[in-house]
This record gives structure tokens, sequence and C-alpha cells, in this order.
């Protein structure tokens, strides 16, 4: 943490400044993009046409006005469009919160969603569902329970090992646990139909929002809100957290009790993007840094920063993954090809030190 004089002291005014017109402006910026977002595409959509479209669903029924719209503007945007941007504001807000969450009670920034096996988890569970050749339903449920039961089992390792540190053992574990789900998931590869089944699957784990459904968006919406609650309300304490375990207790922090919960809620809200999505990595990993470097550590601005922020991201992504070639790029070969080289960046020109 840092002090309170001293060049880091000095950054505060600095970070405070720009968190407010991060809050001010950021919302705006948001808006602008999905309009631009909506209008973009293989069939273009002018801007007054989007207006005018969003009008003529959510505005007219409410003041009884009704709105001449082009049909098959209407069509794309509101039934082509519009579900696979709210999927990307959702998926990118909550995959950004995880990561915040799980690199500030790990206090290493390396940290993120996937570090606890969530992805890999997922993975094998949408993969088998694929296999199995069943409903996308069920896949995505498949999905969701595979990233909690891979939690689960690095939990119990975590408890099972005391002779160690246990966030480093909990770390290691959710390594070791991924590399044992990821051998599973090469096994259904060779396993699976190279016809039909398999670039099904290499598909789902480069992650998209192609088939993205407004079903899907409020069926992970519950499991999106439970997951954030904890890290709304528990987000001082996070605080107190990342200056260590001895040091939060000292403070009054029962941290056997709330990294559990905190971890808990970051893992469902991956674990809810993850199986409508498939695999979008980098995000939980690069928009926290951005968001540090914008307000700060402070959990209480990190948090709104991030997911402010993630959402955007994954927004634009989403964007240029649909029209920068003839066929859609799947939205995991993007983020680590925009990620990867940010990061190195990050590595190169960012501070020492954790604050």
């Amino acid at each position: 943490m840092s002090g309170t004089a001293g060049p880091a002291g000095a950054a505060r005014p600095a970070r405070r400044l720009r968190a407010l017109g991060l809050a001010a402006l950021g919302p705006a910026a948001l808006l602008l993009l999905v309009l631009v977002s909506l209008g973009i595409g293989r069939y273009p959509v002018p801007l007054a046409d989007v207006f005018s479209v969003l009008s003529a669903k959510v505005l007219a029924p409410l003041f009884g006005h009704p709105v001449a719209t082009d049909p098959t503007a209407a069509t794309v945007v509101w039934q082509v469009r519009l579900p696979r941007v709210l999927g990307a504001l959702v998926v990118g807000a909550g995959l950004a919160a995880a990561g915040a969450t799980y690199q500030g009670l790990f206090r290493n920034p390396l940290v993120s969603p996937d570090i606890l096996g969530v992805s890999a988890g997922a993975s094998l569970g949408a993969v088998l569902g694929i296999v199995l050749s069943l409903p996308v339903a069920a896949i995505q449920g498949l999905a969701f329970v595979g990233g909690l039961a891979a939690v689960g089992t690095v939990y119990a390792v975590g408890l099972a090992v005391r002779r160690h540190d246990p966030v480093l053992t909990l770390v290691l574990a959710g390594v070791a646990v991924g590399a044992l789900l990821g051998a599973g998931i090469a096994l259904l590869k060779v396993l699976a139909d190279p016809y039909n089944q398999l670039p099904a699957i290499t598909f789902w784990l480069l992650g998209s929002l192609a088939a993205v459904t407004p079903g899907d968006v409020a069926a992970i919406l519950p499991a999106m809100l439970a997951g954030l609650a904890p890290l709304v309300l528990l987000r001082w304490r996070v605080n107190l957290m990342s200056l260590g375990d001895e040091e939060a207790r000292a403070l009054g922090v029962e941290t056997r009790v709330v990294r559990p919960v905190l971890v808990t809620g970051a893992t469902l809200v991956t674990a809810a993007a993850v199986s409508v999505t498939g695999v979008i990595g980098w995000i939980g990993l690069i928009v926290p840094h951005v968001a540090r470097l914008l307000v700060g550590p402070d959990f209480r601005r990190l948090l709104p920063a991030s997911m402010l922020l993630g959402a955007g991201y994954l927004t634009a992504v989403d964007l240029l993954a649909r029209t920068a070639a003839p066929i859609e790029v799947p939205l995991g070969i993007l983020t680590a090809l925009v990620g990867a080289p940010f990061f190195l960046w990050l590595l190169a020109t960012a501070r020492r030190g954790w604050a």
C-alpha cells in the first residue's frame, strides 16, 4: 500500500481526479461504443436508424407514439447485434471484476480468473456436453457446474494441505487441477467426432459471442449478481486483505471466512460468463491493471472502474472480431493478440511495487 507522503502520496490527488473523470465520461463513452457497435457490421445501419429502432422498441410502448422503422434494420439491431452487445457488456464487466478481486485477494498482479481452474473446469464440462451431443442449455449448465466443481476441488486440496502458506497452496493447487482438467479436455478432443464435434469444441474453447441470445444473458444475470454482491458489500475488506493476512486479522477482518466468500463470488461470476461465451482469456488479467493505473489500488474505486473498462473492452473486441476479416475471428485470439503485447508493455514500463 502507498504511504501518506512521497511520490505515492502525491499521486493520490491525480488518481482521484482520474477516477472522477472516468466516472463522469466513462458511461457516456460506453454508451457511444454500444451505439456504434449496433450500427457497424456486414449490414451497416446508420446511427439515426439505430436510434429509431431502439425508440420504437423501448420508448413507443411507454409513451404510445409509434415510430416508423426499417424492418431489416430493426431485425439486425434488435435480434442480431443487441444480444451479443449485451452479452459483451455483462461478460466483460464480470470477468474484469473477478480478475480485480483475485489479484487483490492473492496480492499477485499475475492472478486471473483462470488461476483456480475455473476456466478449465467450465471447458471440460462444455466439451463433455458437446461430445455427448447434449442441447445447448445442457452444455452451458455442465460448463457452469464444471467451473464450480474445479474451484471446489482446489479449495479441498488447499484445506487438506496445511503445512504451507495457504494462499500459495491454493494457487499451486489451482495450477495442478487446471493441468489435470486440461488433460481431460485433450482426451475428449481425441475421442470427439472430427467432422462435427471437434470444430464445435475448438470454437467454444476460443470464445465467441455469436450464439449468445437474450435468454442466455437473462439466465446468467442471477448468478452474476449473486457473485458480485459480496464483492461490492465487502469491498473495504479487500483493501485490508491486500495488506496481508496477519495485518488484516489485526484490523478485525476474519480472513478465514471473508476470503472463501470473496473467492466463491468471483468464481460464480467467472463460471457464469464462461458457460455462455466459452473461454475468453486476458480480460481478467489486463483490465484490472489498466484500472489500477487510472484509479489506484483502492478496491472501492478499482471494482467499478474495472467493470466499466471490462464491459467497454469486450464490446470493442467483439466489434473488431466481426468486422476485421471476412469471417468472424474468435474472441480468444483477439484478446490474446491485444492483451499479450499490452501486458508486456505494462511489465516493462510500470513502476515497481503493487500500489
